[in-house]
């Protein structure tokens, strides 16, 4: 386990964030504490009150520790950043979200989110209800097939599921490296600087086990009804889909979002509830690259809560895979 008293890993894009979001103050959320590296800059940086929400308790254990020298600023919740209006009790200043999975849980092979280290074959960020291993070995082929195209944009899913399906007919498939090593036997190998075979896989995987789509969404409808007038919002993405429904919410949420079909009659405009803080997705520098490789496929996209009352979000305008949606309608 990593050292409580000192960040164990560098936040993603927080310069930026630090910078376009100046000045830091009142009371802020991070629905996604992991190691505390967002919500230690903010504290340091003159928020009054940091609300650190996460579903894993371990983040929560070591934020126990680094914490305490916060005097009372920082308060602990354990839950998820999709409730994170219940969660504030209040009106907030400030939102940040950063989505995806830490890289303190990759670290951990315990967690089971690696390919590249022995594990169980986990990935539930709460530590509990059912588990990657619970779907890998009771979901039929078609059901995986559809996990791993939707949700990891992988173009060989049902060859990977009908391997899976084969290999768990002799037995449970039980760890990160044996799934990752049937992954791999479907996909040619990799060239040098290309990502692992097991990659997109174990993405999808992560994402059905965690609701993450489901997750993403009602926490920006969340922090819509929870950031008071002025109030900021900065998400940081790791994947193009999660950047994809991010962009489209909130272009839609500050009138910038267009028709999806143009021979349909225009919609009536509404009041936007946002104003974009950047016009586009910022990504990492080369001297942030340099210190921190893992920045490479981030990006932030911010806004500022404009007086427009909450409204609901149509989910099929945000860019939401396939399966997500159907899941929605089920």
């Amino acid at each position: 386990m990593q050292d409580a008293a000192s960040p164990p890993h560098i936040p993603v894009l927080l310069q930026p964030i630090l910078e376009h979001l100046s000045p830091i103050r009142g009371i802020w959320l991070d629905g996604t504490l992991g190691a505390g590296g967002y919500a230690r800059a903010l504290l340091d940086a003159g928020a009054d009150q940091l609300i650190g929400v996460d579903r894993d308790p371990l983040a929560l254990d070591m934020a126990r520790d680094w914490g305490a020298k916060y005097d009372g600023r920082l308060r602990l919740v354990a839950g998820n950043f999709a409730e994170l209006d219940q969660h504030a009790g209040g009106a907030l200043d400030g939102v940040v979200l950063d989505l995806g999975v830490s890289s303190m849980q990759i670290d951990e092979a315990e967690r089971g989110f690696s390919f590249a280290k022995d594990g169980p074959l986990d990935m539930r960020m709460s530590q509990s209800g059912p588990s990657a291993h619970d779907l890998v070995n009771s979901a039929s082929e078609e059901d995986l097939a559809d996990i791993l195209y939707h949700f990891g944009e992988e173009r060989a899913s049902r060859r990977i599921a009908r391997a899976i399906g084969r290999a768990r007919a002799d037995g449970p498939i039980d760890s990160t490296l044996q799934l990752a090593a049937i992954v791999a036997s479907c996909l040619p190998r990799p060239k040098p600087g290309q990502s692992n075979p097991a990659t997109r896989s174990f993405q999808a995987l992560r994402i059905a086990v965690n609701a993450e789509f489901d997750a993403l969404v009602a926490g920006l409808e969340a922090a819509e009804r929870a950031l008071r007038p002025g109030g900021k919002l900065a998400v940081v993405s790791f994947h193009s889909m999660e950047d994809r429904v991010v962009k489209r919410f909130l272009a839609a949420r500050s009138g910038q979002g267009g028709g999806t079909n143009r021979y349909a009659p225009d919609a009536p405009a509404e009041a936007p509830r946002f104003k974009l803080i950047a016009r586009s997705g910022i990504a990492a520098d080369e001297t942030e690259l340099a210190q921190n490789p893992r920045a490479r496929s981030a990006r932030l996209r911010m806004a500022e809560r404009l007086e427009a009352p909450a409204a609901p979000v149509d989910h099929k305008a945000l860019g939401l895979p396939a399966l997500a949606l159907t899941k929605r309608r089920s």
